[in-house]
């Protein structure tokens, strides 16, 4: 890490927590009673390129953003509701669930055309899970282990998908509602189960015209959408843009309508004074923290006191009331988003690990586990970080400052974003490395179905075998009362977090989108992920 950079976030982190909190601007706004006008093109930013165009392997918005307009999913949250929670049909135009709670069965929508030309059936949906469920041996599938209480997938005609799981799960209607799970063709996947991860091909509102790396992806609308009279967009422009400065810089100068991901408060006041009527501005919590994965087959990694000792270093509230001014980070964070129903109360949240308020002592009893544990003095590591400037950049730098507290001395190595996962998360070329749990729905199953073991969930990137927190995500995930299922999910979080201390939770991300004024159709979710098939979205000129 260069010199410069470092000091830059730490000054940065110095002066935010001594001036006071920036004045926020909100104007969120309905759309509902605008009517759409057709036409135009939508530009917008994207920080990141997709490391591959297969949403089953990836866990990246680099390839949710730019390729979501391309295809469907069975079921999507609703645009238009600002929890992200509520699941509508997609390909689905209906679906009914048995009385045991063990067998859903969706009708699909006839009629739906790839943009080949050939018709959709219930042998693609079908298809399209196998490979996200049980994907075949060398075609890697992210969120497989969401999906470990699927027993079978059917298609009982061309018309009908019936999924049969192993016990009822209340969460199942969200996690079908993933905007990941991308329905493919059949045909295809039969012939090359691992075409998609190079190819485009779905049956959305908008085709693909090309991508030309470190540049730009265009899409054009279908003109023979399944969805008559969407979309209402000509086409779109998704320009790639890593510097944060220069993507303000494209939404100020018109050059750009929007970036889905999100800006800093500090960027939202700069475009709000700019622009004024000329901006508009949608602000949410975020279900999306940054982690710290801590490769246990590396030593001294394998030994939990070292590990706790690393979250004990963390002032996280101090770290809140800095960061918060100058990032998209806010809230203390413990594994489900705070303020939700299942959400640890901060008083309980204080009794873990790296959690109490008493910062000298937490950082006395970390030097005095890294003594036991046999770490000399002055130990060092490397931490590497995905190139993505916010809030990586700034959590980064804070982490460095915060162990060097207990004497450790950490060298920050930034990966080019797209490369990360390839080279550095799936090979474990790694001690220890920023990773992150973004949902598209605040449900617990959806939101630490990752911390899993490692033989269940390739997002695991500790990457440790730990059979009773297998167990503790089960019987959360069965529990049918609510009161039962937080008991599960505190003793899942108390050995995640600090009987084994597998993982080191940092801040909750707080979401901020100020896009030009003439975008509309458009609602901001928790989730970055969700509301990018653009369908919806118009332009007022």
């Amino acid at each position: 890490m260069r010199h410069s950079l470092a000091s830059r976030w730490l000054s940065l982190v110095v002066l935010a927590s001594l001036s006071c909190a920036l004045v926020g601007w909100l104007a969120a706004r309905s759309f509902a009673q605008d009517k759409p006008r057709s036409g135009g093109e939508l530009i917008f930013v994207v920080p990141s390129e997709p490391p591959s165009y297969d949403a089953h392997r990836e866990e990246t918005f680099g390839v949710i953003h730019p390729l979501a307009p391309h295809y469907n999913t069975l079921l999507r949250t609703d645009p238009f509701d600002r929890t992200g929670t509520k699941p509508v049909g997609d390909l689905a135009e209906s679906w009914t669930v048995s009385k045991d709670g063990r067998t859903y069965t969706f009708k699909i929508r006839k009629g739906v055309k790839f943009h080949d030309g050939s018709e959709l059936t219930a042998k693609d949906v079908k298809a399209s899970y196998d490979k996200i469920v049980f994907p075949p041996q060398g075609v890697a599938s992210d969120r497989q282990g969401q999906y470990t209480n699927v027993e079978a997938v059917q298609a009982l005609d061309p018309n009908t998908v019936v999924f049969r799981l192993k016990f009822p799960q209340g969460s199942f209607l969200s996690s079908v509602a993933s905007p990941w799970n991308w329905i493919y063709k059949a045909d295809i996947l039969a012939k090359d189960p691992r075409w998609y991860e190079t190819h485009v091909m779905g049956t959305g509102p908008f085709t693909f015209v090309e991508h030309v790396k470190g540049s730009h992806w265009v899409g054009k609308k279908n003109p023979n959408y399944w969805d008559k009279g969407k979309p209402y967009l000509d086409g779109y422009r998704a320009i790639f843009v890593k510097d944060s400065a220069a993507q303000v810089a494209a939404v100020r100068g018109d050059r750009a309508h929007i970036q889905f991901r999100g800006f800093s408060p500090a960027e939202r006041d700069s475009l709000v004074q700019a622009l004024g009527p000329k901006i508009t501005v949608q602000e949410s919590p975020w279900d999306c923290v940054l982690l710290v994965a801590l490769n246990h087959e590396k030593k001294p990694f394998d030994d939990k006191r070292v590990r706790r000792a690393l979250t004990l270093a963390l002032d996280r509230y101090q770290g809140s009331q800095a960061l918060s001014k100058i990032a998209i980070v806010k809230e203390v964070a413990g594994v489900v988003v705070p303020g939700t129903p299942f959400a640890t109360p901060p008083a309980e949240l204080e009794k873990l690990a790296g959690y109490s308020r008493d910062i000298a002592k937490s950082r006395a009893e970390a030097k005095r586990l890294l003594k036991e544990a046999g770490v000399p003095d002055g130990f060092s590591f490397t931490f590497k970080n995905r190139g993505i400037p916010m809030p990586y950049e700034p959590v980064g730098v804070w982490l460095i400052d915060q162990w060097r507290q207990i004497g450790v001395n950490v060298r920050q190595e930034v990966v080019e974003a797209a490369a990360y996962y390839g080279q550095v998360l799936r090979p474990g070329n790694y001690e220890a490395a920023m990773d992150f749990q973004c949902g598209y729905i605040v449900e617990p199953d959806l939101d630490v179905y990752k911390f899993q073991s490692k033989e269940i969930s390739p997002a695991n990137y500790s990457r440790y075998t730990d059979k009773t927190l297998d167990d503790l995500f089960t019987k959360q995930s069965r529990a049918q009362d609510p009161e039962e299922r937080k008991k599960f999910i505190r003793d899942f979080e108390k050995r995640l977090l600090d009987d084994e201390a597998h993982y080191l939770y940092t801040l909750q991300w707080h979401r901020i989108i100020p896009h030009s004024a003439r975008v509309k159709g458009w609602t901001i979710t928790p989730s970055h992920y969700l509301n990018n098939q653009l369908d919806t979205v118009w332009l007022t000129q």
